[in-house]
């Protein structure tokens, strides 16, 4: 108190009670103001609002109306999902005004999320870069062409689970590796005529199984920083669930895609593909270049964005020197994507070109990726305006009012994940609101935050391409050519991860307790004492009032 004290009075030496200075928002008003309002000359300030108490009606209200938007207008009468969020952000903004808060707060509290957003934001448009600059330059056909020629349509779907996994694990994104490798091996699958539903969705296991657990990626780096655990420690922890949802998957499509392929019905329809793939392009080693860069400089832990713009330009001197492809030709395939009748070299005509190979290669540039942008844009500024009046935060303290053992706890975090990612339709936003709400929770139960950090991933971070008004789900659906809702059922990886870490919660194995001396300290970083530990529905103490306890005890109250 003698510090706040002699701060107040170093800022404010002339003895005037700072309360006196400030109005509402950081206004002040200066002596100069005053005396310029005792001769008449206005000085004007905007006045608080009187705030409102926040209930259950008003949290719920902005919720209900974007569930009954997205449900009606979207899905039902299959209408732009844009403008249905939006529709809901209007109904959170009427709620966050009638509670008190002005206009200028909410803006401040949309800026404050975009900000955190936009990292991810650069990345899906150098995605669209990439991609446009690899199919110019070779780089993907000549995987498609490869994997034409060696890959066993029996096990296509494994393969490019673990392939897609791998990509992703050394580059950190999910989207990119989805938008590059995963787009060749979904032009594998259509040459192969493979039910394509199956190879999206371990397309997309693969890519969120690397996602998640590479040390790279920006959803993991949140999650870690989030609920304050080392980055590795995280990513360790994490295994008990992603590990066993990765062999789940793997078998799953070993078995069924061995059980429901014919490979002896594909042979014509490969070779016409291959054929038709080198007349257009003139293939070599270098096309494999880019690649090979960006997997080098991802292993290297260098940061993702420039390694991937150095694929890119990679992929345009591949473009210029071996396809034939004009510079005012190239520099377009980065912003509106690319085209076959680009390519000059090979002396191919391209009105005979095949309207499957149009399909397949035609896409790319940040023109492909505005849209996925605009529904990143619509659901930041719900998630801001839901912020600003901690709607969410008060939906989570009642949920977790009643829960009295540990796999309530696990369960409530695993449906507080999924409601607050369908709700706001951005991972970054669905890891940072609920995780800072439910760590002092966490701590107050006596449960290791690790634990929190490793049941947000499973219900976020893989969860978000389920939805197919997400960000996620809307990129994964126009980049693989399948409608969210087929590949769902496919994604193994994702949704299975959420019944692993029920399982863990319901027998208490990888359930780990703080130790005393962990829940003491961490008791003082959320500002709480001992009187805030909860006991357990069984009568069990929390660690910080049992001193038997140590560290990396594992148990668990069903």
């Amino acid at each position: 108190m003698a510090h706040k004290k002699n701060r107040e009075t170093a800022e404010n030496p002339a003895g005037t009670p700072p309360a006196q200075n400030r109005t509402s928002k950081g206004a002040t008003v200066t002596g100069s103001a005053n005396s310029a309002n005792s001769t008449g000359t206005a000085s004007k300030v905007a006045k608080p609002r009187k705030k409102r108490e926040l209930n259950v009606f008003l949290a719920l209200l902005p919720v209900l109306a974007l569930v009954l938007f997205i449900g009606g207008g979207y899905i039902g009468f299959d209408l732009p999902v844009e403008p249905m969020i939006i529709s809901a952000a209007a109904v959170a903004a009427v709620v966050a005004w009638y509670l008190g808060y002005s206009w200028d707060d909410m803006m401040d509290s949309v800026s404050e999320k975009m900000a955190k957003a936009w990292p991810a934001l650069l990345i899906l448009l150098t995605v669209g870069i990439l991609i446009g600059s690899w199919m110019a330059g070779g780089t993907i056909p000549y995987l498609v062409y490869w994997g034409l020629k060696l890959i066993d349509p029996r096990w296509l779907a494994l393969i490019a689970l673990i392939g897609t996994a791998i990509v992703s694990l050394c580059t950190g994104t999910s989207w990119g590796s989805a938008g590059t490798i995963g787009v060749a091996f979904m032009g594998i699958a259509i040459g192969m005529d493979v039910n394509l539903a199956m190879v999206a969705g371990a397309v997309v296991s693969g890519a969120y199984f690397g996602d998640k657990m590479s040390p790279l990626s920006d959803t993991t780096n949140i999650t870690a920083m989030i609920t304050r655990v080392p980055l590795f420690t995280h990513v360790k922890n994490m295994l008990w669930t992603t590990g066993a949802a990765f062999v789940l998957a793997a078998v799953v499509f070993g078995v069924a895609g061995f059980m429901s392929h014919d490979v002896d019905g594909d042979i014509s329809g490969v070779e016409a593909i291959t054929s038709e793939l080198s007349t257009i392009f003139n293939f070599n080693l270098w096309m494999l270049v880019p690649a090979i860069v960006v997997l080098i400089g991802a292993g290297m832990q260098l940061p993702t964005i420039p390694v991937m713009l150095l694929g890119t330009v990679l992929g345009l001197i591949n473009a210029f020197v071996f396809q034939g492809v004009h510079i005012k030709d190239a520099f377009t395939t980065l912003v509106s994507g690319f085209k076959l009748d680009m390519i000059t070299a090979s002396g191919w005509d391209p009105d005979t070109a095949s309207e499957s190979m149009q399909t397949l290669l035609e896409r790319g540039g940040m023109n492909s990726m505005l849209g996925t942008l605009a529904i990143c844009f619509c659901a930041i500024a719900f998630a801001g305006i839901m912020g600003v009046s901690k709607s969410l935060d008060y939906l989570v303290e009642r949920v977790l009012s009643g829960v009295k053992t540990r796999f309530g706890l696990v369960s409530s975090t695993i449906g507080i994940g999924l409601g607050t990612i369908a709700v706001t339709c951005n991972g970054q936003i669905s890891l940072i609101m609920p995780g800072d709400v439910l760590r002092p929770a966490y701590v107050r139960r006596g449960v290791h935050p690790k634990v929190l950090g490793r049941t947000l991933e499973d219900s976020v971070t893989v969860t978000e391409t389920l939805f197919p008004w997400t960000a996620a789900g809307a990129y994964m659906a126009a980049t693989l050519g399948v409608p969210t809702l087929e590949y769902v059922p496919w994604a193994v990886l994702n949704w299975s991860g959420m019944i692993f870490a029920l399982i863990l919660a319901a027998t208490g194995l990888g359930i780990y307790n703080l130790s005393r001396e962990e829940q003491v300290e961490r008791l003082e970083q959320e500002d709480l004492t001992e009187a805030d530990v909860i006991r357990w529905g069984d009568g069990t103490p929390g660690p910080a009032a049992k001193k038997t306890l140590t560290a990396g005890t594992q148990t668990a109250s069903r």
